[in-house]
């Protein structure tokens, strides 16, 4: 045994003896470093995809229009986070003189954008005067104020969307026959029926 421990090399552990390994269990143990938290502020990404920082724009990413980052500056790097993911770095481009007022404001609050509609198969539909419009036998309320006007019909998940030129305008969850959506979608390109034609 004080052999195998003190004298034999194992090459699974380096190629050293045992001893060696142990030896270094009784070291002193490391002192845990508290990390450095460098200070942040938040910023609302514009629809080009990029923020404004100290009087620079620095790119995000267009994905994130819209949405709320956490902007922090290290060692000449600016980090920016969304929801505790790291979604770019650059280098700092703005003048140090104005890193402490920009840290200091937050993100400024915006409207809510209307809601986009889904993409997907969409067929086109004409509000009627008492305003719904027919899909798949069934009637699906949108308003009034709609009447005469043409809309998009798309099915995502159990629900139908209802949206013109891009915007979210109903909801509703699905109502009619199933079986019936097919001929529903004949004109998948929007092309409307005659009954429904505007």
């Amino acid at each position: 045994m004080h052999e195998d421990n003190h004298d034999r090399r194992h090459q699974g552990i380096g190629d050293v003896v045992p001893w060696e390994r142990f030896r270094l269990a009784t070291a002193e143990p490391a002192v845990p470093v508290e990390p450095t938290v460098e200070p942040s502020t938040t910023r609302r990404v514009g629809r080009t995809g990029k923020i404004s920082f100290a009087a620079v724009l620095y790119p995000v990413g267009v994905w994130l229009d819209g949405e709320t980052v956490d902007v922090s500056v290290a060692d000449g790097l600016v980090s920016i986070h969304h929801q505790g993911v790291l979604v770019a770095t650059h280098a700092q481009r703005h003048r140090p003189a104005k890193e402490k007022p920009a840290l200091k404001r937050k993100a400024r609050a915006s409207r809510p954008r209307p809601k986009q509609a889904t993409v997907g198969q969409s067929v086109t539909r004409k509000v009627d005067s008492s305003g719904n419009v027919s899909f798949a036998g069934h009637g699906y309320r949108i308003s009034k104020k709609h009447c005469r006007r043409q809309v998009q019909v798309a099915i995502v998940g159990d629900t139908v969307e209802i949206s013109a030129g891009g915007e979210l305008l109903k909801v509703h969850p699905i109502r009619h026959d199933r079986s019936r959506e097919n001929g529903a979608f004949v004109n998948a390109g929007g092309r409307p029926s005659r009954i429904n034609a505007a």
